[in-house]
């Protein structure tokens, strides 16, 4: 409200949402209590009841869906917050680790394991992790539904899952490697969709590709061979495995299942790009959903953020009137 909504105004970025529909209680009745979309036989009902043509009854609807969706200057302030957090918790993560023995050596997150101090700082980071990521799961059910809803929950329980478990065992040291390997790519995201709303197609197009190849960096490359290596064989190695030591790798085994499903997206997205000349659409899903009479315009926009002619959600979008999944 204060920092986010005056940069938006500054960029140009207008409170103006889409084109509102015509008052008419027959159809808001329909669209409130029976569909959003009606089929051909109940359009050609609803054409012959109010003496309109089915174009006109269309457009009402379409019209009257795009009326509850949030203009780009409520999904810039969204996505801002987002990048103010991912900036500020990674480089708080990079600073912190910096002087960590482990982040160095990961053997050094089992030695004298479960006997290691709770510092303060390790205290503030699990904390600050853990509130974001349970307002993440609680807001996915009043945010505007994306195309990567289901895997985006089971993300969200996967993460909660291991902050939690890791913190009751003492596995904070992992852990800590694990949330900060994690937030080095998500702030790239919201950096494209902030220059997205702001109409920066270039600036966009560069974070997004930038975004690409941390992320694939981290999450197919570090995360397996630095991060599953200690939790799966140097741990065993050390401190043997036990009940818990089952659920925890199984956890991360399941976020990386999902790196490898986002990833694919990700590179597919980056191909038609190449292809095209530009990044079209997003099959990830951060993204908010877009109209159908937004596309008119989109198809003469170049970026990764136009829209489908269907309205459904593509590639992240966390990776969102853009189009893009997250984390």
């Amino acid at each position: 409200r204060f920092i986010a909504k005056p940069c938006a105004i500054n960029l140009g970025i207008q409170d103006s949402g889409p084109h509102r529909a015509q008052p008419n209680a027959i159809l808001e009745k329909v669209f409130t209590s029976i569909t959003k979309s009606p089929d051909g036989k109940r359009l050609e009902g609803l054409s012959k009841q109010l003496d309109w043509d089915v174009q006109k009854i269309q457009r009402w609807f379409r019209h009257r869906r795009n009326q509850d969706k949030p203009t780009t200057l409520t999904k810039f302030c969204e996505s801002m917050w987002r990048f103010t957090f991912y900036f500020s918790i990674f480089f708080y993560g990079i600073r912190f680790l910096w002087t960590a023995p482990w982040f160095w050596d990961t053997r050094q997150c089992w030695y004298n394991y479960p006997f290691q101090p709770l510092t303060s700082r390790l205290y503030y980071y699990y904390i600050l992790e853990l509130a974001f990521y349970w307002s993440l799961m609680f807001s996915q059910f009043t945010d505007i539904k994306r195309k990567d809803f289901l895997i985006m929950f089971v993300h969200h329980l996967a993460t909660i899952g291991l902050i939690t478990f890791s913190y009751m065992n003492n596995m904070v040291r992992v852990g800590t490697l694990v949330l900060c390997l994690h937030d080095a790519s998500d702030f790239l995201l919201e950096a494209a969709k902030l220059a997205n709303y702001a109409k920066y197609q270039r600036l966009c197009d560069a974070f997004f590709m930038l975004f690409g190849v941390v992320f694939i960096v981290t999450r197919l490359g570090i995360y397996p061979f630095w991060i599953l290596n200690t939790t799966l064989f140097e741990s065993w190695e050390l401190i043997g495995p036990y009940p818990s030591w089952w659920l925890f790798n199984g956890l991360l085994v399941t976020l990386q299942v999902l790196h490898v499903i986002w990833s694919y997206l990700i590179i597919r997205t980056a191909s038609k790009a190449l292809v095209r000349g530009k990044v079209s659409k997003d099959d990830r899903s951060d993204v908010e959903s877009s109209s159908e009479e937004e596309d008119v315009t989109s198809n003469s926009t170049k970026g990764i953020f136009s829209t489908s002619s269907n309205g459904s959600n593509r590639l992240n979008g966390h990776v969102a009137s853009g189009q893009w999944t997250g984390e």
